[in-house]
């Protein structure tokens, strides 16, 4: 078990409204806790039906954040990873499609003894076992941080709001603590905050038997003391526990905010805990020169997502990573690839110094991530390709570098002539969505000698993946002829996972997800280095134009 008698709970939970920020208050909180020295994991419960965010669009739910262990999460671990600097697991991420399924093969064996099957106890026990087995089974945590999806009053998130009713009465309030972020909305004709949604909120909150301890006031600007005492007299939470959360420009700028307002004293205070002075030294460095960067440069994203950037979130996450330990701030341009497919490149991609092509599946937009990377690789813009990223680029060499004029991948030509990417063997049986990708960590030896080798200054790194498509082995021989290195291979599978061209400045392809690992204290080498090689593009460019 990840807990024992000592761990204390902290239940984190919304109202009035969604998408306040609960993952990234809750990352805040684990960040706030972690630098006083404290062990510590979060676990995301995700009241939808579906059993992982898998076999959902990015449209629907954003990105599908990959742990190491192969598990397909919620966005909001990536936050937690991010800011905690710490993996998180499969155990880290609950759903109510996991909960009722595992309830239900319980029953089918017959583990219930006959029992009618109830959401009471049946449902809300199993809720509270995942929650005591969150994170990984090694360490023995001093706190674990749970943050509830939805919004309070959602019908569907009933069962878990109940679950913590029951657990934080069998742990006692002294090894709980309910925390509840919610939206007090300034009304700029009447000049004033207005704490009635919040108070509504809290009510709800109540009738199901559960009472706030500390309240996270989302708002635009300073919340004024009025309305901290007010929402804390109707809501039956101390003033002092009363804190704003008010919009920044930066979400690495939020813990700085909560601690600033008082969340990580409070916290230890309440529950009692053995913590140490925090130390947020090197955390602050960063929102410092994140916020005075020395140069600008332009990177496009060349996606088929690009309407709903949280498609793309650990990409957009990393890049700021990678700008600050470059001192400069990445400006994205998003180009939808249907878009170049009707309307041409060369506008496009003007005054782009850098150009990703993230990862994707289907057909919609591929010609133009195709004419993107030849793109890229005709006018020696620095080009990073990711998982499809890679995939276009070597279609794009096969075609017009190889002369295999026919070549495709066989996800949008099944009969090409030349399939120079293919469905991986153990992909070809195959028939069910969810799950069944190659998915989560895997090694990849890196050929010594290379740029690949350079950014790394490692034979052998981990990475994790995603994907059912590979770089067939039968045309590797013939791209390294004409320039193109695999520079990285999975040494028990023999799968191409890094290739990079020869006469290029920075031209780099993976069949990871490296966004996936980048840190906010520790950026991922392959986005810094793309980052750096952008600027010197950039700077290049504009001696050219001056001179």
């Amino acid at each position: 078990m990840a807990v024992n008698e000592k761990t204390k709970f902290l239940f984190i939970t919304g109202g009035v409204v969604s998408s306040l920020g609960k993952g990234i208050a809750s990352a805040s909180i684990g960040l706030l806790l972690k630098s006083r020295g404290l062990k510590l994991t979060i676990l995301k419960l995700d009241p939808y039906i579906n059993v992982d965010p898998g076999t959902l669009s990015p449209y629907q739910h954003g990105e599908v954040y990959v742990t190491h262990d192969g598990a397909e999460t919620d966005l909001d671990l990536g936050h937690y990873e991010r800011f905690i600097d710490e993996d998180m697991t499969k155990k880290n991420n609950a759903t109510t499609g996991q909960i009722y399924y595992s309830v239900i093969e319980k029953e089918r064996r017959g583990d219930y003894l006959g029992k009618t099957v109830q959401v009471i106890p049946h449902i809300t026990d199993e809720i509270k076992n995942r929650i005591r087995q969150a994170g990984k089974e090694d360490i023995l945590y001093d706190v674990v941080i749970v943050e509830v999806g939805g919004t309070v009053g959602d019908i569907e998130s009933l069962p878990f709001l109940e679950a913590i009713r029951q657990m934080c009465l069998e742990v006692g309030h002294e090894n709980s603590l309910n925390i509840h972020l919610t939206l007090v909305p300034f009304i700029k004709a009447a000049g004033e905050f207005k704490t009635k949604p919040t108070q509504h909120s809290v009510m709800r909150l109540r009738e199901i038997g559960l009472q706030p301890d500390i309240l996270l006031c989302r708002c635009e600007t300073h919340l004024d003391e009025e309305s901290k005492r007010k929402i804390g007299l109707f809501c039956n939470v101390p003033r002092s526990a009363v804190i704003e959360a008010r919009d920044v420009d930066s979400i690495y700028k939020v813990p700085l905010i909560f601690e600033e307002g008082g969340v990580g004293d409070t916290i230890v205070q309440k529950l009692k805990l053995n913590a140490v002075k925090p130390d947020l030294t090197k955390w602050r460095a960063f929102v410092e020169r994140q916020s005075r960067p020395e140069a600008n440069v332009k990177i496009a994203i060349c996606g088929k997502y690009v309407d709903l950037k949280d498609s793309y979130k650990s990409i957009i996450e990393s890049f700021v990573h990678a700008g600050v330990a470059n001192n400069a701030r990445v400006d994205l341009e998003w180009l939808d690839s249907e878009e170049i497919e009707n309307d041409g490149i060369e506008k496009q991609f003007d005054g782009v110094s850098g150009i990703l092509i993230p990862g994707g599946f289907g057909t919609r937009g591929i010609e133009g991530k195709i004419a993107a990377a030849k793109y890229a690789r005709e006018h020696s813009i620095p080009y990073f390709g990711i998982c499809l990223g890679m995939q276009v680029a070597i279609i794009d060499f096969a075609r017009n570098v190889c002369n295999m004029k026919a070549a495709n991948g066989a996800e949008f030509s099944p009969h090409t002539e030349y399939p120079v990417v293919d469905l991986m063997e153990e992909q070809k049986h195959v028939s069910e969505m969810g799950g069944t990708m190659r998915l989560g960590a895997y090694v990849c030896k890196i050929r010594r000698g290379t740029r690949t080798y350079d950014i790394y200054g490692e034979d052998v790194i981990t990475e994790r993946h995603r994907h059912r498509y590979e770089i067939n082995n039968l045309f590797v021989e013939e791209l390294e002829k004409k320039g193109m290195i695999a520079t990285g291979v999975n040494p028990e599978t023999n799968l191409v996972e890094i290739i990079e061209l020869k006469n290029h400045p920075w031209y780099l392809g993976v069949q990871f997800h490296p966004e996936l690992k980048s840190r906010v204290l520790r950026p991922h080498p392959l986005f810094r280095e793309f980052v750096k090689a952008a600027l010197e593009y950039h700077r290049n460019r504009q001696k050219a134009v001056e001179s």
